[in-house]
């Protein structure tokens, strides 16, 4: 399955509007955090806009900077601002981690969402994002966590436990990805501990559970199917036949045991938040 830039932009926006639940859960925990009133919040990472406009929303006070090196998802994201009547507190700008952040503003909440992990050297990137805070401020980092689940390990179809076996291919991608890109380092995982190496007190580590039951609202549905999409295009080369062939019948808009028709589909992620403030 050809899978291009559009489809993922659509992942991009079903993923942050899928995680809806969890950034209002996360953002009520993290205003606490601060030292002060939060004045400025700066998305690491924004992709096409999602978190930071509910972030926006969440912080009503608050000045959000949506940080990204694609100029085109700085677009959309500046596009839904405006839509969500947000843009007067919204603006972008364009960056690349570790070493061309530019200058956003002394921050008061720096949130970076399962961004950090695409940068080569993650301490660096860490260590950068840590920087943009004003004393008092807090980095929030969604790193880890457990895999979502979105089907029962027996969908009547090929062989039990795709999702499993999915799982396995997704976490060696991964690896590969890590390896390959630019200054790669091996890292200890272990944020709390990363956020003590780069100047900040760990304030806490929380997981949310984003917990949608079957049946799904339509739009969840549709998020879930663009999610099932990308996880098509990444692995069709290397799951074997069977299961290549149940990923063609969950993909089929004409299957009653497609996604778009199944009424057990859920959707299920745990996510985890580590904290640290300067």
């Amino acid at each position: 399955m050809d899978f291009g830039a559009e489809d993922m932009v659509e992942v991009l926006i079903a993923e942050g509007e899928l995680h809806e639940g969890h950034t209002r859960q996360t953002a009520a925990w993290l205003r606490d955090l601060v030292d002060g009133p939060v004045a400025r919040v700066v998305d690491v990472g924004s992709g096409p806009g999602v978190a930071a406009c509910l972030l926006a929303e969440e912080f009503p006070g608050a000045e959000v900077v949506a940080l990204d090196p694609e100029e085109s998802l700085l677009a959309l994201a500046a596009e839904r601002a405006a839509g969500l009547g947000v843009g007067d507190r919204f603006r972008t700008q364009r960056a690349v981690l570790p070493d061309e952040l530019g200058d956003p503003g002394p921050a008061d909440l720096v949130w970076a969402s399962r961004s950090l992990h695409h940068v080569g050297d993650q301490q660096a990137a860490v260590t950068a994002v840590a920087g943009l805070l004003r004393p008092g401020g807090v980095l929030a980092v969604v790193e880890g966590g457990l895999s979502a689940r979105h089907l029962p390990r027996d969908i009547g179809i090929g062989a039990p436990d795709l999702e499993t076996r999915l799982e396995a291919l997704g976490s060696a991608a991964y690896g590969s990805m890590r390896a390959e890109l630019p200054g790669a380092a091996r890292t200890v995982e272990d944020w709390p501990g990363m956020l003590s190496a780069a100047g900040l007190a760990h304030t806490g580590t929380r997981t949310f559970l984003v917990d949608l039951p079957p049946p799904l609202a339509p739009g969840d549905r549709q998020r879930v199917l663009a999610r099932w999409r990308l996880r098509h295009g990444q692995t069709s080369e290397a799951v074997g036949a069977e299961d290549r062939a149940t990923l063609d019948v969950l993909l089929d808009p004409d299957s009653p045991h497609g996604i778009q028709h199944r009424p057990d589909v859920f959707f299920l992620h745990a996510l985890t938040v580590h904290t640290g403030r300067r």
